[in-house]
């Protein structure tokens, strides 16, 4: 357990190297910080993190570097994350309420961060499987087919042809709208089976037969596997960061593109926390030299998606923790209102 003092000390020394890209010695240490201690007692002190793993001599120069260990005493002792100003707010809030649809909220979020951050951006499309029914509609396109629209809760339009048994009026199509909406609007898709198993038996017999099968269309929707979509913006914000980077960023960069890979970085959806995985806590190898920082937004209390960025370890942790909450939240509140 590291003293208040020397974890002073390793405070300095995160917020020094993240500013000036280059190692931190004890004298730059006592100049910059009211450490209020002498430089000796800040030789020590950082002999003693560097004993204990925090902090690393890169090369032969008297300055010392953090490591993945002092990062995450950094992040996991931080106090709380730097706020935005009322002008960056103000920014984010007219930026992503000129959003039309749900691929322009989430265009517009990854640019945002991207450009808020410095960073790659990464942002998951809600999931299907953890939507509510917002709207059903249902529009004649012929008298024997139908198109069947999906509304979420999150915004999400999934659109299916339905070719029916037989001919089905508008008045018909009408009446099942309303009653299907009546029952499942506002329900998790879990429930739908459920709650629709009886419905074809509240119609006339020659009916009956297209109902089931507009139902089975919808059932179809609910259930499917659908791909969990990402969008990724600010790859060439890396470019930046060369030196953080010890060969080179190309498994970075080849590790981006594997969404697969991302969306385990960003973690389950459910979880509505901040996430912060540094360096070796990555399991990819191609992202040891880099940091994860995510979070969950949804349109309500619960996490229906997540998003985050991806960096150089040496990143400002307060910051970007910062941004990338109020981001999440905006977007929350978007989903929320429309």
């Amino acid at each position: 357990m590291l003293s208040e003092r020397r974890l002073e000390v390793l405070r300095a020394i995160v917020q020094d190297y993240v500013g000036t890209e280059e190692p931190v010695g004890s004298k730059a240490l006592t100049e910059r910080h009211n450490l209020q201690v002498s430089p000796a007692t800040v030789r020590n002190d950082m002999a003693a993190l560097e004993e204990e793993g925090y902090i690393a001599q890169p090369h032969t120069s008297a300055g010392r570097v953090p490591t993945d260990k002092g990062y995450r005493l950094f992040v996991d002792k931080l106090a709380d994350v730097k706020p935005l100003t009322t002008a960056e707010r103000r920014a984010i809030s007219s930026f992503l309420e000129g959003a039309v649809d749900l691929d322009d909220v989430v265009g517009r979020t990854v640019r945002l961060l991207a450009t808020l951050t410095r960073q790659v951006a990464v942002v998951q499309y809600p999931s299907l499987s953890r939507s509510t029914v917002r709207h059903v509609e249902l529009l004649s396109l012929a008298p024997a087919r139908v198109m069947l629209v999906l509304i979420t809760d999150t915004g999400r339009v999934e659109q299916r042809m339905v070719d029916c048994p037989a001919p089905f009026g508008e008045t018909s199509l009408a009446d099942l709208r309303a009653r299907l909406n009546s029952r499942i609007v506002g329900e998790r898709f879990a429930e739908v089976p459920r709650l629709v198993q009886d419905l074809p038996e509240s119609f006339d017999s020659e009916d009956r037969g297209t109902v089931s099968t507009v139902l089975s269309t919808l059932l179809e929707t609910l259930v499917e596997e659908t791909e969990e979509r990402l969008v990724i913006g600010g790859t060439a914000n890396l470019t930046r960061f060369g030196q953080d980077f010890p060969l080179t960023i190309r498994p970075v960069l080849e590790a981006l593109e594997e969404h697969v890979v991302l969306l385990r970085l960003l973690g389950e959806a459910k979880d509505t926390g901040m996430t912060v995985r540094i360096g070796h806590e990555n399991a990819h190898e191609g992202l040891t030299s880099t940091s994860v920082v995510a979070v969950g937004y949804g349109s309500g209390n619960e996490a229906v998606a997540k998003l985050g960025v991806v960096g150089p370890t040496r990143m400002d942790y307060p910051g970007t923790m910062g941004a990338v909450r109020a981001v999440a939240r905006y977007v929350g509140q978007i989903l929320a209102e429309n």
